[in-house]
């Protein structure tokens, strides 16, 4: 099997959105023609707001900020610097298995965020990874909003290192009316940048490689078209 990163745009050499998107059309289409190795883009976007299938027009920013409109299942949500964004675009071993997918991508973003001592949840019924917030609201922490398409992923994760948690405030983060958000930063109390955690997360993926990739990619991919979402798992990026 194989398994490729690239580094796209890191602190100070932040992407833009648009930028990012068209390189993963590209590559996506390269690997379900099995002309490419299923790859891990990893990066720090410039400032933005997105917005998956699900967002409501009162969700958007309250001060009229543009939004990009994008395929992935899931809500509204900001991506910026300080914040570790993933694209894994990946031929799935078994396409029809979403939800397994996902768990496995919070698995990974749990155990990498444990190592900075923060103890992480997942919530019934909401994607993503959380900081119970006990007596008070549950906290973001990461986020995971996927699409399958012909047995290929797209979109990702994204991972609240060090950036300003300000933008969320001026939308409903992935239509949730009753949480907050948080960073590993803010949640430890020291810095901790997207080039502190990803050679972790690289190595995360790297050990979980035969349970994410398939094993030949010789040959074009023959899923069924667009596996979709599946359930509240993984709509929310």
């Amino acid at each position: 099997m194989s398994l490729e990163f690239s580094h796209i745009g890191f602190a100070p050499h932040y992407i833009d959105y648009h930028d990012a998107w068209e390189q993963q059309k590209k590559l996506h289409d390269s690997i379900v023609e099995g002309k490419s190795p299923s790859t891990v883009m990893l990066l720090e976007h410039r400032p933005v707001y997105t917005a998956g299938k699900r967002t409501e027009d009162h969700e958007r920013p309250f001060d009229g900020t543009p939004v990009i409109s994008v395929d992935r299942g899931g809500k509204l949500t900001w991506h910026g610097p300080g914040q570790l964004v993933g694209y894994p675009i990946l031929a799935l071993p078994d396409p029809t298995r979403v939800v397994e997918y996902v768990d496995l991508l919070e698995d990974i973003i749990m155990r990498t965020v444990a190592t900075y001592g923060v103890k992480t949840i997942r919530i019934p019924q909401r994607s993503g990874v959380w900081v119970s917030g006990g007596d008070g609201p549950d906290r973001k922490i990461a986020s995971v909003g996927i699409r399958v398409n012909h047995g290929v992923t797209m979109h990702g994760f994204s991972i609240n290192c060090n950036n300003d948690l300000a933008p969320f405030a001026q939308i409903i983060a992935c239509g949730i009316t009753d949480a907050g958000v948080t960073s590993i930063s803010l949640e430890c109390g020291r810095d901790v940048s997207p080039t502190d955690i990803v050679s972790q997360i690289e190595a995360e993926l790297r050990n979980n490689s035969k349970s994410l990739v398939r094993t030949v990619l010789s040959t074009p991919v023959t899923a069924p078209a667009d596996a979709g979402m599946q359930g509240i798992k993984g709509e929310s990026q």
